[in-house]
């Protein structure tokens, strides 16, 4: 079993910057390809990026590539989600999830951090 938890949301300004952690605890990260998605207020869930198990470069969705980074912290066993130059519709509550290389499924899900970003 594994448990996610995301922290660094808050209030910004846009062109500003946040830094959000999925910590997890249980299991190595490192074990799992890890995603980030998010839920914009009166919409659906989706993508923003991920970082598979080893070694290639992370994918993001277009809308954030240039903008957003996500990285592993092996010691702290976290997978951060760093933001610059935010936009009013960067605006949602951000999740992490994570699977087994080989799964279609996102099986473990964090409770959601929000993000605002004010214009």
């Amino acid at each position: 079993q594994v448990q996610l938890v995301e922290s660094g949301g808050g209030l910004v300004q846009a062109g500003g910057s946040v830094r959000l952690s999925c910590a997890a605890s249980g299991r190595n990260l490192e074990d799992f390809e890890v995603g980030w998605f998010r839920q914009p207020p009166r919409k659906e869930r989706e993508f923003v990026g991920r970082i598979h198990r080893i070694g290639s470069a992370p994918i993001y969705t277009d809308s954030v590539k240039g903008r957003f980074t996500i990285s592993r912290d092996t010691i702290e066993n976290t997978v951060d989600l760093q933001m610059n130059e935010l936009k009013p519709e960067d605006t949602a509550v951000y999740f992490c999830a994570a699977r087994i290389p080989t799964a279609a499924e996102w099986r473990y899900w964090g409770q959601g951090t929000q993000v605002t970003v004010s214009a």
